[in-house]
């Protein structure tokens, strides 16, 4: 019996210590957003949907607020226009420049077509491409950010 309770034991710290560090990761990345987002992550939702050519990254503004939506609205327009063009500054500054996907990323632009939409409470980023290790490296990307944001983002199939 001891050798089972020894592994559960050694199990449990694993896996405590996993979900301390998930955490500390994303409380360290929700501090550092507010050099990157000039909105509240608080009062927003990140959704990111997987599409087979792209996909889509969503920004919601929860309660309505209109200081908030102008202000995740004009943060997507800027973030599109330098995603389009490979640049992906922001994101590696948030995340890491070692961030899943992401130096793939860089190098996609004319393979990655990036458009900005406003939608009723929020903004849109739709990606758009033919290439399959470009479409890899976005999923990736997305994972990521999900992974990074905890309950500020989800992923939608």
């Amino acid at each position: 019996m001891k050798p089972v309770f020894t592994i559960f034991a050694f199990a449990l710290i694993v896996c405590s210590s996993s979900v301390s560090a998930e955490t500390a990761r994303q409380a360290d990345i929700e501090r550092k957003s507010a050099n990157v987002m000039p909105f509240s992550m608080g009062e927003t939702h990140h959704i990111f949907t997987p599409t087979a050519n792209g996909g889509t990254q969503v920004v919601m503004v929860m309660d309505g607020n209109p200081k908030q939506l102008g202000l995740v609205r004009s943060h997507l327009r800027k973030e599109a226009i330098a995603f389009a063009a490979g640049n992906f500054t922001d994101p590696a500054t948030l995340h890491g420049a070692a961030m899943p996907g992401l130096a793939m990323l860089r190098h996609s632009r004319g393979r990655l077509d990036v458009r900005y939409s406003d939608i009723a409470a929020g903004g849109k980023i739709a990606y758009a491409s033919h290439d399959p290790r470009t479409i890899a490296a976005l999923h990736q990307w997305f994972a990521a950010q999900v992974s990074d944001h905890g309950s500020h983002a989800t992923m939608k199939m």
